[in-house]
């Protein structure tokens, strides 16, 4: 019986990643946050939101991607993707700028909540590099073995679908690129959209505009970049 077995996966990506879950670092990982929850320590998203990235978005459907650092870690923001937070918590700084993007580049209105899940049923990819993090720490389980997990689930996408869009902010996200195939993707690349360097280079670089762009060069259907209101 595979650790796999245990873990709520989309069957594609378990297909391609079930092997990673019997490895030595999966299973330190694991016990890692087993003993972090036992001595009463919170951790971000919750147990079944931990995979959220994976099984919103199956394997087969991903036609973008965007790579992010650390999950929220603040309480009820995090839920397992990338610069998006849960309903009825306020948009975080980086996200609005993202949105001043959409707005300056397809003049998308900026939505009034930070809720990305139609984003991720869409087939963009909102992937941490971390899966989870302490309360109140950033960057608490960057070396927990996380990072290893998450590049492979970056090869696995760049092996196996044939044409995609990598959106890369930021040094963090940039140091992903030798795991992408450059010869059948589009990688676009600028700073973070954080407030401390968005105005260098985020605001203005186009990037959704030219993902669609792409998209419908390779007869692939584009991304409605805008967020319908919640209910």
């Amino acid at each position: 019986m595979s650790a796999a077995d245990n873990v709520k996966l989309e069957a594609g990506w378990k297909a391609a990643l079930h092997e990673e879950f019997d490895k030595p670092y999966m299973r330190q990982l694991s016990e890692f946050l087993r003993a972090e929850k036992a001595a009463g320590k919170v951790i971000f998203p919750p147990g079944p939101l931990i995979f959220n990235a994976l099984n919103s978005t199956p394997l087969q459907q991903v036609r973008v991607v965007i790579i992010g650092q650390d999950p929220y870690h603040g309480p009820d923001q995090a839920h397992g993707l990338c610069f998006s937070v849960q309903p009825g918590v306020k948009t975080p700084p980086s996200l609005v700028n993202i949105y001043k993007e959409l707005k300056r580049d397809l003049n998308i209105d900026m939505a009034e909540h930070g809720y990305l899940q139609s984003w991720a049923e869409q087939g963009v990819l909102l992937l941490n590099t971390s899966l989870t993090v302490e309360q109140g720490i950033a960057g608490s389980h960057a070396k927990a073995g996380w990072q290893t997990f998450t590049d492979k689930v970056i090869e696995v996408v760049s092996q196996q679908q044939p044409r995609l869009v990598f959106l890369l902010w930021g040094a963090h996200a940039q140091s992903k690129e030798k795991l992408i195939d450059s010869s059948k993707h589009l990688i676009l690349k600028s700073v973070h959209p954080s407030p401390l360097s968005a105005h260098r280079g985020f605001i203005g670089n186009g990037h959704f505009s030219r993902c669609n762009k792409f998209l419908g060069q390779h007869d692939l259907a584009p991304i409605d970049w805008r967020l319908p209101a919640l209910s």
